[in-house]
């Protein structure tokens, strides 16, 4: 069984990972090289921004900071993140897979899609992607919200999915709203570098390529767990 969880987030998070790059390559990067563009145009400061995947960082941009270069650089430095994060979502697919084997290959478009909905969708209704040179909250403060609002949305879509009773499903709608009548915390001024024709553009194009993203994980690990469990493919 452990044999089978490792090979399946293996190669799904491998498969995945390129797809996402391929995507962020020819769609969220050039958007992302663009703001900076307006970013290091002012002096040097202290920056806390949400990347496309929806994870926080913060950038000290200045004459000694290093970060990679245009080209190779930032294209290996991206692959080797995304790789980490779709193994890490792929192991937790397959150990789900344990608990409730999906019948069909294409039921893993549903668990992609609760994957999304839980990492990307339900965070970023509070915390949309931001291109750098965006004014934001505590860092902290932003990661603790970010983590209840996933918390919550996984615990809620289980209710609601796997719940027979409506009353639990009930309980798993509230829970799903939780963190958003709470609100996630915003900095004291909003104020950003870039346009707001282009922050636009890269709120859709990071949520259009982490849906890709999921669907794929989905679909690729439904079928490669699916097959080294019964030795054939199913449709």
């Amino acid at each position: 069984m452990i044999k089978r969880i490792a090979q399946t987030a293996g190669f799904t998070g491998l498969l995945a990972a390129l797809l996402l790059t391929l995507l962020q390559s020819f769609w969220v990067a050039p958007l992302i090289l663009q703001a900076e563009t307006y970013e290091k145009a002012e002096p040097a400061a202290v920056e806390v921004h949400q990347h496309a995947d929806g994870t926080m960082a913060a950038h000290t941009h200045d004459a000694q900071a290093w970060e990679p270069e245009d080209g190779w650089q930032r294209v290996l430095s991206t692959t080797g993140g995304n790789l980490v994060v779709a193994v890490g979502f792929a192991l937790m697919l397959a150990g789900l897979y344990t608990l409730r084997a999906p019948t069909k290959t294409s039921q893993g478009l549903l668990w992609g899609l609760a994957g999304y909905a839980t990492f990307v969708l339900a965070p970023t209704l509070g915390l949309p992607p931001e291109l750098p040179g965006t004014a934001a909250a505590d860092l902290a403060q932003r990661q603790l919200w970010w983590i209840g609002t996933a918390a919550s949305t996984a615990a809620g879509i289980s209710l609601i999915v796997f719940s027979r009773h409506w009353l639990m499903k009930v309980l798993g709608a509230a829970i799903i709203a939780v963190p958003h009548v709470i609100g996630a915390p915003q900095p004291e001024v909003h104020s950003m570098l870039a346009p707001q024709a282009l922050e636009a553009q890269f709120k859709i194009a990071s949520q259009l390529t982490n849906v890709a993203f999921w669907l794929a994980l989905g679909l690729i690990s439904a079928w490669l767990f699916r097959r080294k469990s019964d030795g054939q493919y199913h449709a």
